[in-house]
């Protein structure tokens, strides 16, 4: 997958489509995984301090293959900004890695940062944090979600640099 864009360039070419083509998420998200800039199909989660739909997702295949080639999706997890457990550590981070995934963002903390740094992945999340959660398979797959008050629907695309995120209805590169 290519990572040749700017989120910049993207919401110069972009700033007047209609928000149900085109949004930016706030600059609330700060970098965890190795990977800086990435990009992908989103798949979408929905759970409040239970990673267990986390780990299903990232133990899960997380590439497609295209007419333009293999492409990594992205995990978008609506956490209800949670800071008080982390949805994801060093052992999903790894798997996420390992399995394809181009990025997870989370809408809220993570934990084990010095590991999360070395993986080839993007991670973005709210903050840090060492309490792990609770498991109770609960929460929601594959709807659409409010991130800080931006809807991310499943099959969008998500694309991440240094300068933000952002979200198209449609593949842009």
């Amino acid at each position: 997958m290519t990572t040749n864009f700017a989120t910049c360039d993207l919401c110069d070419a972009h700033k007047n489509d209609a928000v149900e083509q085109f949004r930016v998420l706030p600059p609330v998200f700060k970098d965890f995984g190795a990977r800086r800039v990435f990009c992908g199909p989103v798949v979408t989660l929905k759970c409040f301090e239970d990673n267990s739909l986390v780990k299903a997702a990232v133990d899960a295949c997380g590439f497609q293959d295209t007419q333009q080639g293999r492409v990594g999706k992205v995990l978008v997890v609506d956490g209800a900004s949670s800071l008080r457990r982390a949805l994801l550590g060093g052992n999903l981070g790894a798997a996420a890695a390992r399995n394809g995934w181009a990025g997870v963002v989370i809408d809220g903390c993570v934990r084990d940062v010095a590991e999360l740094a070395q993986l080839d992945v993007g991670i973005r999340a709210l903050a840090s944090i060492p309490m792990p959660t609770e498991k109770k398979n609960q929460g929601l797959k594959d709807l659409a979600l409010q991130i800080q008050g931006v809807w991310v629907k499943p099959g969008e695309w998500l694309y991440a640099d240094a300068d933000g995120m952002v979200i198209s209805a449609t593949r842009l590169v």
